[in-house]
């Protein structure tokens, strides 16, 4: 299985480093906006800082603040623990933090009701493929056995996939919002403010 990831992970990463030079950031933000306005209501809104060439959702947090909702981002606590998210905004104290993503540099934290999640790729049942620390996998499983909990993953429509290689811990998504659209899995009815990839 993990021989499989890692195959999986080195032609994902080639597929969104291409999406990412063309420049379809804003387009997809304008998507998750949707998306997120035809969610409401909703309180906490967790999104992440982007690295490498992770899609960027920088505009729709900047925006979810001004309108006046609670924004925060993961940080990592440790080896196989769940993630923590930390109140974000645009003009709060950043330091570096672990594989390069910035923290505040005082944390304050709170529980997202919708948790926006970067990945390598995904595929058209919501399984997603990261980089292989399962961070998103026990932080889905610890949400989801406390309360209700909106997964999002965002990225670009190239990096789906046919199959994403699971194991057993590996959790769904419930939609994936991308350039094109958004799509919608397991547990979300169909809408209006969808739009098929």
């Amino acid at each position: 299985m993990e021989a499989l990831k890692s195959a999986a992970r080195t032609a994902a990463f080639s597929a969104r480093k291409i999406s990412h030079q063309h420049g379809l950031d804003a387009r997809a933000c304008d998507h998750l906006g949707a998306f997120l306005a035809a969610s409401s209501p909703f309180r906490v809104v967790s999104a992440y800082m982007p690295i490498r060439t992770e899609i960027s959702p920088l505009p729709v947090m900047a925006a979810l603040v001004a309108a006046g909702h609670e924004v925060c981002i993961p940080v990592v606590q440790g080896h196989q623990m769940a993630l923590k998210f930390a109140r974000w905004t645009a003009d709060l104290p950043m330091i570096p933090g672990p594989f390069g993503a910035r923290i505040p540099e005082v944390p304050e934290y709170l529980t997202p009701d919708i948790l926006i999640t970067p990945l390598l790729a995904f595929d058209r049942r919501g399984f997603r493929l990261g980089y292989g620390g399962g961070f998103y996998d026990r932080t889905f499983a610890e949400l989801r056995a406390t309360g209700k909990i909106l997964a999002v993953g965002f990225a670009y429509a190239a990096q789906e996939i046919p199959e994403v290689p699971t194991g057993p811990f590996d959790a769904r998504l419930d939609a994936v919002v991308t350039e094109a659209g958004t799509r919608r899995f397991a547990y979300l009815p169909s809408g209006s403010d969808v739009a098929k990839p």
